[in-house]
């Protein structure tokens, strides 16, 4: 989501069911009256402009268009639109996993099954109770607040624009993100990449974090310095890390022996439910 008030030329929205480009902002405050953002927006299958003004609180999705060849969506006249919402189950869910499997211990008992061992573990963790912060509270991260909170677990969300929402306990900006830190037993990171959350959770964000608590980070890799998450990863409780600054990640890369981390290969996303959920998303745009 982005507000009107942070708007730039050239970023596209999906707004009223198509995809529009800024071409045109200006911030306008009258002497006694309230500020607003006047715009010219650019239809991107149209090309029609036309002029709209907004309050600089309003809020739109962001429409990532830059992999799309749109002088060929232009000369077959087809039309964009997202698929918010799509990934955003099975992303949650592995959220979960994630967690789970390094509360419940998962790797040891798993290797303990390969080499036949009948071993107890009396120091399993429980979800219930724990404190959790979603950084990043568009489709994904309400998807894992809800999931969280089914276990019993107390949801702050962390977010570029903080808004009222029941899914979550509390939900505040961006710059609290450390004062959240501090009280969190789990973080969830499901931001977008932009210049303001690169490198977000760097030496001094880590060094903030509770003895023992857990990172996902289900978001971009270079939302986390990674040199930094080596370095704290002793006094952390771990690591659920599906996506890393370059993909795949090294072979020489220390990640892949720690104990207490996980890694998957940018895999969060998939679920056997995608196909019907982009299939309504395709359906109802077509309805339209």
């Amino acid at each position: 989501m982005i507000s009107a008030g942070d708007f730039r030329n050239g970023i596209t929205l999906d707004m009223d069911g198509a995809v529009y480009q800024i071409v045109e902002f200006q911030h306008v405050k009258p002497g006694k009256g309230a500020a607003f953002v006047r715009t010219k927006i650019k239809n991107v299958m149209t090309g029609a402009v036309v002029e709209r003004t907004f309050r600089p609180t309003e809020k739109f999705p962001s429409a990532r268009i830059d992999r799309v060849d749109m002088q060929y969506v232009k000369r077959h006249n087809i039309e964009i639109h997202n698929a918010r919402g799509v990934y955003s189950i099975p992303m949650a869910e592995f959220a979960i996993f994630g967690v789970l499997e390094l509360y419940k211990q998962g790797k040891f008992f798993q290797q303990n099954q390969v080499e036949k061992q009948w071993e107890k573990r009396r120091n399993l963790s429980e979800l219930f109770g724990k404190q959790v912060c979603i950084a990043g509270c568009g489709s994904v991260g309400t998807e894992c607040a809800k999931r969280f909170s089914a276990f019993g677990c107390r949801i702050t969300g962390v977010d570029l624009y903080p808004r009222e929402d029941e899914t979550y306990e509390k939900m505040v900006g961006i710059e609290n993100l450390s004062e959240v830190l501090s009280k969190s037993d789990i973080v969830i990171l499901t931001l977008p990449l932009t210049e303001e959350t690169r490198y977000l959770m760097n030496e001094e964000k880590f060094s903030q974090m509770k003895d023992g608590a857990i990172l996902v980070n289900i978001a971009r890799g270079a939302v986390v310095d990674t040199e930094a998450l080596k370095r704290e990863m002793p006094r952390l409780g771990g690591a659920v890390l599906d996506v890393f600054e370059e993909e795949p990640l090294g072979e020489d890369s220390p990640l892949w022996e720690m104990e207490k981390v996980i890694v998957t290969p940018h895999n969060s996303f998939v679920g056997d439910g995608n196909a019907r959920r982009l299939a309504g998303v395709i359906y109802e745009h077509i309805r339209r």
